[in-house]
């Protein structure tokens, strides 16, 4: 038995150091990932942080075995010492027999035993989310071609564009965009005042950035036409970027858990999304999702306050089962609800915007989400702002988010605030 136990005692003296050298493993390819943007780095740094999350339970629960033992081995020696005492006591018949007082054990036949009871998982896991506003990676044609979005990628390639947030994206477990504009080469420009498209080779403005997934339900993603959307769908998806939107909906494994994503396009019909708010998160139930997702094209442009089909609409998710609400549209700043525990973002403003070379109001934030579970539940929730420009230059549009600091960074998180009163949350002190 003690060699036993000592065996016991190097594998559990393995396993921590297994776990020191994961760890600094995990740390040497997450700074390959940031200096090169590499998406094989950045499964890998994936799979380490899985593999690492499942070595601390494995550590946590020997851990816990060592400390059942020990209390155990103390049960039975304090035992042997009552046992003896009370033996020490016992009284004898007059053949020398020691008698003792019968033994009688009731069950409760209604009562599971052990093995037939089932065991709670209490397994904890956690994932990260990170959300950003409109990204429109292309220009219109009308507009002055020299200041244009697509001047900025000739001169600077890809990576420029999300450079300033890019380890941002890469330490969270799943970037979503709302991808608002098109990646086409089709010349069937629709009859509308603005139309958005992009050459396909920018979607490496995203690959290089660690984006993941991609809303589509928006009044920009068909500005050229039913074969650009399918076009900007099939780009992304072959480049490992995830599309949802309208009755599509995807569930994605993200940091271990499944993660559902379906976005609502409530422009046209307003309340008339109602059915298709309670179905899409139903068929999001039915496939597995964990966390769920609900991002909404909605509101009134240029308007700070959301309106009352947005509040609604909102409110409908959470009560189908969404975790998280997040909107676009409006291309400005909108606040924040609590409801029902659930974090409701009216609207996240621009983000990487092609669609204006210098806009009056260049304030806009990275939501993260951090959800934890325990089990297959979500037992806490975990909200961010990151206050960003969506401009590096003070001036002009750059079309290089940038993350703010000092006064800066205040100023925006008292905006959003101020925004949230009366919406019953206060989303983050300075």
């Amino acid at each position: 038995m003690a060699n036993g136990f000592r065996r016991f005692l190097i594998n559990f003296r393995e396993l921590f150091t297994r776990e020191e050298d994961l760890y600094q493993a995990e740390k040497i390819v997450k700074r390959l990932y940031r200096d090169s943007g590499s998406r094989e780095l950045k499964r890998t740094l994936l799979y380490l942080r899985r593999f690492h999350r499942r070595l601390i339970l494995r550590f946590t629960l020997v851990s816990s075995l060592i400390l059942i033992a020990i209390l155990v081995l103390a049960g039975m020696m304090i035992s042997h010492a009552l046992g003896k005492s009370a033996g020490k006591g016992q009284g004898a018949d007059s053949s020398g027999t020691v008698t003792t007082a019968p033994v009688i054990t009731e069950t409760d036949s209604s009562e599971e035993t052990p093995a037939e009871a089932e065991t709670e998982d209490l397994t904890v896991r956690e994932v990260l989310l990170s959300f950003t506003g409109d990204c429109t990676l292309g220009t219109d044609e009308n507009f002055d071609q020299s200041r244009s979005f697509n001047a900025y990628y000739s001169e600077n390639g890809g990576a420029y564009f999300l450079e300033r947030v890019r380890d941002i994206f890469a330490g969270d477990d799943l970037t979503v965009i709302n991808m608002e504009g098109t990646f086409t080469t089709s010349e069937d420009r629709a009859e509308k005042t603005y139309a958005f498209k992009g050459d396909p080779s920018y979607v490496n403005v995203l690959t290089t950035a660690s984006v993941e997934a991609a809303n589509l339900a928006n009044n920009h993603s068909s500005d050229y036409g039913k074969q650009s959307y399918d076009d900007t769908v099939q780009i992304l998806e072959s480049n490992g970027i995830t599309t949802f939107g309208y009755d599509e909906v995807k569930v994605v494994g993200a940091g271990g858990v499944k993660i559902g994503l379906t976005g609502i396009y409530e422009l046209r019909d307003h309340m008339g999304r109602t059915d298709q708010v309670k179905e899409n998160i139903a068929k999001l139930k039915e496939q597995g999702a964990e966390v769920i997702v609900v991002v909404f094209h909605w509101g009134t442009e240029k308007e700070t306050e959301p309106n009352e089909n947005q509040v609604a609409l909102a409110h409908l998710a959470v009560d189908e089962g969404a975790d998280i609400v997040v909107g676009h549209h409006p291309h400005v700043l909108q606040g924040l609800e609590t409801y029902k525990g659930r974090t409701i973002a009216y609207s996240l403003g621009n983000f990487c915007f092609g669609g204006n070379s210098n806009p009056s109001d260049k304030d806009t934030m990275i939501l993260q989400a951090k959800f934890t579970l325990t089990g297959e539940k979500v037992s806490e929730r975990e909200i961010t702002i990151i206050p960003c420009s969506l401009s590096s230059a003070r001036d002009y549009n750059n079309y290089q988010p940038v993350v703010l600091a000092g006064d800066e960074a205040a100023r925006v998180r008292s905006k959003i605030n101020s925004l949230s009163q009366g919406l019953d949350v206060h989303p983050q002190e300075d």
